[in-house]
């Protein structure tokens, strides 16, 4: 990712591709995402907070996720409009409008008073942070004492041959797959450079334990493909 997106160019962006967001999502992912999201939610333990803030939550999915787990109140927040849109519509048809809201925020600027959530939960969004240490120290900020952190992201496998198929396909198959269907040039190309510039594994082990988080530690899914962190307040 040669050019640096600000905020709100990363806003235009997903507000662009918003309609076919969640089919590119599950097509390109093979289904694996709603895995993924399963997996990565039970890493809150039990008993599941009572309210947890869903941050970069795009359409929503994983809010759903957290309620479906037990979770009595959910807050998403997402600079894209067009996404909230699509997860509100979501939570109607699911009946969860009792449990889940959404609003437009900057995870860099919270709009939530200090340990407002017993945890938060990122899944896919934390590479879009247009500052990374300040989304995470507002996180922090926003947490109770003892509250958790889960971020579920994608990462670069470490067998080799499995390696390369992987980039051939990220960095080629996606793209071109993703601007067919979107009709988006940016994104595609976009999406896949934040995942391949983005520190991971030990290295944002250490970029949490440096704004506070304590028992920092990681665990990679499908072959690493994607990473799930947890961090505690």
């Amino acid at each position: 990712m040669d050019k640096k997106y600000s905020t709100s160019q990363v806003a235009s962006l997903f507000n662009s591709i918003a309609r076919t967001y969640d089919f590119l999502n599950h097509f390109l992912s093979g289904g694996m995402d709603f895995y993924w999201r399963r997996k990565a939610i039970k890493f809150l333990g039990q008993p599941v907070p009572d309210k947890i803030l869903d941050v970069a939550c795009g359409t929503g999915d994983f809010s759903i996720v957290a309620a479906k787990y037990g979770c009595k109140s959910v807050i998403g927040i997402d600079i894209a409009e067009n996404m909230l849109e699509i997860a509100r519509n979501k939570i109607r048809k699911a009946n969860f409008e009792d449990k889940i809201a959404f609003k437009i925020a900057d995870a860099e600027n919270l709009p939530f008073n200090d340990e407002s959530f017993q945890a938060s939960i990122v899944a896919f969004g934390i590479r879009n942070f247009n500052n990374l240490k300040k989304g995470l120290a507002e996180i922090y900020r926003v947490l109770t004492k003892n509250g958790k952190f889960i971020i579920l992201e994608f990462s670069k496998p470490k067998h080799l041959l499995f390696r390369k198929l992987y980039f051939f396909y990220f960095q080629k198959i996606l793209p071109l797959i993703g601007k067919i269907i979107s009709k988006n040039k940016i994104a595609y190309t976009y999406l896949p450079n934040t995942v391949m510039q983005f520190p991971e594994g030990k290295e944002l082990n250490n970029i949490l334990e440096e704004i506070g988080f304590r028992d920092v530690y990681h665990k990679t899914l499908t072959f690493g493909i994607v990473t799930v962190y947890v961090g505690t307040k």
